[in-house]
């Protein structure tokens, strides 16, 4: 028996609850992992919630790192003591001291990414992998408008597209976590509080407006951010932090001059084993290159998860925050 949260109601984060369970055993394909550090994601919140419906009860959590502890009779290419990570093209239920995992759903990490790096960056790195590389390829020179640059997707995201040569101009909070993204490579940071998102949007492009629009705070921002776009630009809504979007009129992209509009998952790009390597590999490329440095603002025990949910819901969180077991 391990530690494990299980929720067995929907609600707010008191329904997460600590109990004492089995991890079953090791199939003939599959690893059991003993984690050592957890990521904390927004799409955790979708499922303790109900938004992104899960049977009952279930154990939450789409990430995480530890060592390998035992491997089936078919796995040939990993050994036990070796170190490894996980993004969520997978089932959930990270949130736990011990789990039994397919082997195709685990990469090697290699000496220079930690395990609580990794664990603070497989899902909010990989988004950010296949938003800039695939969903729309960002080239030197585009302005580009990034919500929440000082969350977890958006600081990876600014350093990622700071490489790449962008315009990067992110909205935030607070001036605190304005400095924040800056720190990480956002040119131009908006206060969404304060300022109006699209006139600022205006100023900083000289009226040009951004080829692309990052967005993963969903209902409050998803107007500003189609006002803020270039003809023909591109609005990607990744994310419902604030609600889901409300329904529209495809002719609201015509008023707004031909926009195009895509709501993409990381589980329809990392479905494949080819693309899921190369899509991991770039990011662990950009890490170890320096180009990518996750910043970890918070760590919380797992058994203590519920706190670590309330300051995310509040939007208290900088950067990742990790679960640590």
């Amino acid at each position: 028996m391990s530690g494990a949260v299980v929720i067995s109601q929907l609600g707010g984060p008191e329904v997460l609850e600590w109990v004492e369970k089995d991890p079953g055993e090791v199939g003939p394909d599959e690893v059991r992992v003993r984690h050592t550090a957890v990521g904390l994601n927004f799409i955790d919140v979708y499922h303790r919630t109900g938004l992104y419906p899960q049977e009952l009860p279930f154990t939450p959590g789409v990430e995480g790192a530890g060592i390998v502890e035992a491997v089936g009779s078919e796995v040939d290419d990993l050994e036990v003591g070796a170190r490894v990570a996980y993004t969520s093209n997978g089932p959930i239920g990270s949130y736990c001291e011990v789990r039994v995992i397919p082997r195709w759903r685990l990469v090697e990490l290699p000496d220079e990414i930690s395990e609580e790096t990794a664990a603070s960056m497989m899902v909010k790195g990989c988004t950010v992998e296949y938003l800039v590389r695939r969903t729309y390829a960002v080239q030197s020179g585009d302005n580009v408008l990034l919500t929440a640059a000082a969350g977890g997707v958006g600081l990876i995201a600014c350093q990622w597209l700071r490489a790449l040569g962008a315009n990067v101009i992110g909205t935030v909070g607070t001036p605190e976590k304005g400095e924040l993204a800056k720190a990480n490579g956002c040119d131009h940071v908006i206060l969404y509080d304060e300022e109006d998102v699209a006139e600022r949007v205006a100023e900083i492009t000289d009226g040009q407006g951004c080829r692309v629009a990052y967005d993963s705070v969903g209902a409050s921002t998803f107007e500003s951010s189609l006002k803020s776009l270039s003809p023909r630009g591109l609005l990607v809504t990744f994310g419902n932090a604030s609600g889901p979007v409300e329904p529209m009129s495809p002719l609201l992209l015509a008023k707004h001059h031909s926009l195009f509009l895509t709501r993409p998952r990381l589980a329809d790009h990392y479905s494949d084993p080819r693309e899921t390597a190369e899509g991991i590999g770039a990011l662990f490329d950009m890490v170890r290159a320096g180009k990518v440095r996750p910043h970890v603002g918070e760590r919380y025990p797992l058994s203590d998860v519920a706190s670590a949910h309330k300051a995310l819901e509040a939007r208290q969180t900088v950067g990742s925050t990790v679960l640590l077991v």
